[in-house]
Parts: structure tokens; C-alpha cells; sequence
């Protein structure tokens, strides 16, 4: 089953509450919470004293996304404030084994997210520790970007390797460029989660939008 997630980034950050509301009007699956801490990326974002106020304004899934240096002091805080899934990056400098079980013993989710250039054959050996695997299809820290063609054929290995060690339940989440032209090829090679930002909170009309995410659509190219 197809998932969406909606990224605060893209939201009005001045009327969150509302933003969430809508949300959830328009059958949104999931609310992605980008943690950036100005190392790890450029830029800073917000932290769990802003989750915990989210997680007060809705009952949805709170997906959490950490682009930090050092996940393994955090995951605490943010699993505390609310999260219901903590993803982190491979590429930092935390223990992967090790803090995806923190996360789990700490009653949450637990994911390893991936950066485009990574190979993706770096997340394999945690993979039964990890509920899901997040492929960026982009490069993390900017919102806008467009989608990078050549992350597909990671997404096809990864469904691949998952499905080969008898973890077919392993969710794939895709996030950057997510948009009606793009979803369709990320959910062919195996994606079952997709993030969107602008392509959800600026759209006319976020139902439809949200809809137009989860649905085939034919013919469709980068």
C-alpha cells in the first residue's frame, strides 16, 4: 500500500496547526519532520521541542528524519517529543547497528536513510534491524530540488536484497522531486512511501494532489 508523507519544510511554518489539519483532511498518510543541524547539511531547521509541539496538534504519524552528525544523542529526545519513526544517515558519524536498536528499545520505528551517491549496499547488512530504508533522491539539506534519475536502480537493488532475505514487509520511502511525473517510476522500482513538500502543500488542491501521488499514471518520465 502506498504511503504519502508530507514535509513540513514546504508548509506554512507560521500556521503549523493548521497545515497539519489539513493534512490530514486530505488523507495524508504520514507528516515528515526534517531535522537538520547545520553540520551534517548547511542548513538548521528545527528540533524536538517543535516535534513535541506537533505531536500535541495531531495524532498522525510523525516520520522523523535526522540529517545530523551524531543521531545517536538525539534519537532519545525526539522519540520522547513523539516520534513514531526515526530514520538516520548511514553516512554519519553514529553507530548504525547500535542506534537503530536504541530507537527500536526506545518503543520507536527505526530506519536508515541513504544519500544519492551512497552505494546502496551500504545499508545492507542492517537491514533487519531497520523498518524501513529512506533513499534520497536527492541530495539532503535543500527543498526543491529535482529528482535524480539514477537513484531508481538503488531502489530496484534495495526491494531486491529485502525481498532476497525474506523482508518483504521493509518499507522503502523515496524523498526529492516527488512530484505526479516522478512517483510513478519510484513506485515501479519498489518505493511504498513517498515524500512531497511543495507538491502537496502548494497544490491548489492537496486531496487531489495526495491522490495523484498514490495512484498509476501512465506514460510517465523524468
Amino acid at each position: 500500500m502506498i504511503k504519502t508523507s508530507a514535509s513540513l519544510l514546504a508548509c506554512d511554518l507560521a500556521n503549523i496547526s493548521g497545515e497539519l489539519s489539513r493534512c490530514k483532511a486530505a488523507n495524508v498518510d504520514w507528516i515528515h519532520f526534517d531535522v537538520m543541524d547545520g553540520a551534517f547539511v548547511e542548513q538548521i531547521t528545527y528540533g524536538s521541542p517543535v516535534l513535541k509541539s506537533v505531536r500535541a496538534a495531531t495524532d498522525m504519524f510523525l516520520d522523523v528524519h535526522l540529517m545530523v552528525e551524531n543521531p545517536a544523542q538525539q534519537v532519545k529526545f525526539f522519540a520522547e517529543a513523539g516520534a513514531d519513526l526515526i530514520s538516520f544517515h548511514i553516512e554519519s558519524l553514529s553507530d548504525a547497528a547500535e542506534t537503530l536498536k536504541a530507537i527500536r528499545a526506545l518503543g520507536v520505528k527505526s530506519a536508515l536513510a541513504v544519500k544519492p551517491k551512497t552505494p546502496i549496499e551500504s545499508v545492507y547488512p542492517y537491514l533487519a534491524l531497520c523498518d524501513m530504508v529512506l533513499v534520497m533522491t536527492v541530495e539532503p539539506g535543500y527543498g526543491g530540488q529535482a529528482f535524480m534519475p539514477e537513484t531508481l536502480d538503488k531502489i530496484r537493488a534495495l526491494r531486491e536484497k529485502a525481498d532476497g532475505m525474506g523482508l518483504s514487509g521493509l518499507s522503502i520511502e523515496v524523498d526529492g522531486g516527488i512530484n505526479t511525473k516522478t512517483a510513478p517510476l519510484v513506485k515501479e522500482a519498489g518505493a511504498d512511501v513517498l515524500v512531497a513538500g511543495t507538491g502537496l502543500f502548494k497544490a491548489a488542491d492537496m486531496a487531489e494532489a495526495n491522490l495523484l501521488l498514490k495512484v498509476p499514471q501512465k506514460g510517465a518520465t523524468c
